[in-house]
């Protein structure tokens, strides 16, 4: 029997949650077993819904950083056709990102415009969000904070080279999941 863990991009080593799954990985490495891991880039649809509508336009804490997004179907793709032949993929780890994905391109993709707020600001809104858990405005701060900061944006052939089928459009899918959460008004 073989491990195959889905866990987070190598880039993301600097997120607040990068190292309970970099421990993960140590105890898998460390069990005998054979074992794949799937280091998995942060979400197209999180990316777009991060993006926080004011009036017409998208707000977000970003900056100008991008972020190597991923859609989660060729995710699960991949970790099928892993699955589907674990020997061959046995001992490997694969960084799966997507290409690189502004806030400003998802503005641009639903014909509107795009302001940075100050993860100041960003963290406060998060605070006085009522429905959230107390690990989430940490965990959403690391995020952008991330992005904003450039760390989120390399890429790597590993996703498009497991595939068999071209990656979905990461940028379609955000501005769909931005749009998405947009408030609709009666």
């Amino acid at each position: 029997m073989g491990y195959t863990y889905t866990s987070l991009t190598g880039a993301g080593d600097h997120l607040g949650f990068a190292p309970a799954h970099r421990a993960t990985e140590q105890l898998i490495r460390d069990s005998g077993l054979s074992w794949t891991i799937l280091r998995n880039g942060l979400y197209a649809e999180l990316f777009g819904a991060l993006l926080m509508w004011d009036g017409d336009a998208v707000e977000s804490a970003f900056g100008p950083g991008a972020l190597a997004a991923v859609a989660r179907e060729d995710l699960a793709d991949v970790a099928a056709i892993v699955a589907g032949d674990p020997a061959r993929h046995a001992g490997r780890v694969y960084d799966l990102v997507g290409v690189p994905v502004t806030a400003q391109a998802v503005a641009g993709q639903l014909g509107t415009g795009h302001r940075t707020i100050g993860l100041g600001e960003y963290r406060r809104r998060l605070l006085d969000t009522p429905d959230f858990l107390p690990f989430q405005p940490p965990m959403l701060s690391s995020i952008a904070t991330n992005i904003r900061h450039g760390f989120l944006g390399a890429t790597s052939a590993d996703l498009q080279d497991l595939l068999d089928h071209p990656a979905r459009d990461v940028l379609a899918i955000a501005a769909a999941a931005a749009s998405a959460a947009r408030p609709q008004f009666s």
